[in-house]
């Protein structure tokens, strides 16, 4: 994917922006020794003016990560089936026991987290229909124009049984049961597999891997995205930077702890959290949000409203003296890629965070 007009990854700091923490200074003073890391970009470009990040996107002083996302190769080619001895296979899972079939052509999938695995592994053409997200477009734009065409069967929280019968599906795989989607009404359609709500979210997308007939696909693809996370951290020198994540509510902010999605994707890079944010997420205290402090902070907003309050918020004199904010290492990220699970948002933010964890942002 294609780097974001409005972040690029710095060869060399501008000596003008102070650095206030010691791990970022130690890494970017490694980047202006011109280390392995940097040996190519301080070759081709002496004058370090180069590494200014010039953003027309920004907002209450953020640079807008991701605005020209290069999603077209965001889903995997089809991938071949599991071994299988006839044309079905049993599945256990949360909601019981399924037969189902052992390379499914017709597929509904309920939830986002479905809808991104069958894109990681090759099956997002088989997608026949799928819920749909609150919002401007049926489905998070991460996931490319393609899957935008997919039928919605109803909003994520009610499923509509009768919408999903007309489709015709083999196969349904969601998380859990939803509104009027219960297992018994979902099972009366077509073979179902329900995955319950793992808060791991490799072993969710490995479960649902399975169902689709692509285990080994999706094995291979999680073992590829660990390769390139631990690629993109040792290239960053990511374990010298502490990177901090915080999320904008309608009516409040947290940081993000160890155990959302987000921090896992940093934590496989090799990334650092803050001291105040490596156990479990927690409140922001407005007033004084020096839990919300790190080397860089990202931020994201739920929703509209959320945005509205978390301007507000990064507008206030106590915001804009958090160190991170006055050397300019504040980022915007899309709420939907990294407030979710997946394997393809996984790559997605790997993304970002590559355009962003050695870099600033200026006018």
């Amino acid at each position: 994917m294609p780097v974001s007009p409005a972040v690029h990854t710095p060869a060399a700091r501008d000596p003008r922006i102070s650095v206030r923490t010691g791990r970022i200074g130690r890494l970017l003073g490694a980047v202006l020794a011109c280390t392995a890391l940097a040996v190519s970009a301080c070759a081709s470009h002496p004058d370090d003016s180069a590494s200014i990040i010039r953003t027309t996107t920004k907002i209450a002083g953020a640079g807008v990560v991701g605005t020209e996302r290069d999603t077209t190769q965001a889903c995997s080619l089809p991938t071949a089936p599991d071994p299988s001895e006839g044309p079905t296979r049993t599945i256990r899972h949360a909601s019981g026991e399924s037969r189902v079939p052992a390379d499914p052509q017709r597929i509904v999938v309920l939830g986002t987290s479905a809808l991104d695995a069958a894109c990681a592994v090759g099956m997002w053409e088989r997608v026949v229909g799928a819920t749909t997200v609150a919002g401007p477009a049926a489905q998070p734009g991460y996931l490319g124009y393609g899957v935008l065409e997919v039928p919605g069967v109803g909003p994520a929280g009610d499923p509509d049984p009768a919408l999903i019968a007309q489709l015709g599906p083999d196969l349904i795989i969601g998380e859990v049961p939803t509104g009027r989607a219960g297992y018994d009404a979902l099972s009366d359609i077509a073979p179902t597999v329900l995955v319950g709500d793992q808060p791991d979210w490799e072993k969710q997308f490995t479960a649902i891997a399975g169902a689709l007939g692509r285990h080994g696909a999706g094995e291979a693809a999680l073992a590829a995205y660990h390769a390139e996370a631990a690629a993109t951290g040792a290239t960053l020198n990511a374990r010298f930077v502490q990177a901090s994540i915080v999320r904008f509510t309608p009516d409040g902010s947290e940081y993000l702890g160890t155990e959302t999605f987000a921090a896992q994707i940093l934590a496989d890079t090799g990334a650092e959290r803050p001291t105040a944010q490596r156990e479990t997420s927690g409140p922001i205290d407005e007033s004084d949000p020096v839990a919300a402090e790190g080397d860089l902070i990202y931020v994201m907003f739920a929703g509209p409203d959320g945005q509205e309050h978390g301007e507000s918020v990064m507008r206030s004199d106590p915001w804009e003296k958090l160190g991170a904010v006055g050397d300019n290492r504040t980022f915007l990220v899309d709420d939907a890629l990294w407030h979710t699970t997946g394997l393809t948002s996984a790559r997605a933010v790997l993304t970002d965070i590559r355009d962003t964890l050695n870099a600033y942002v200026m006018d």
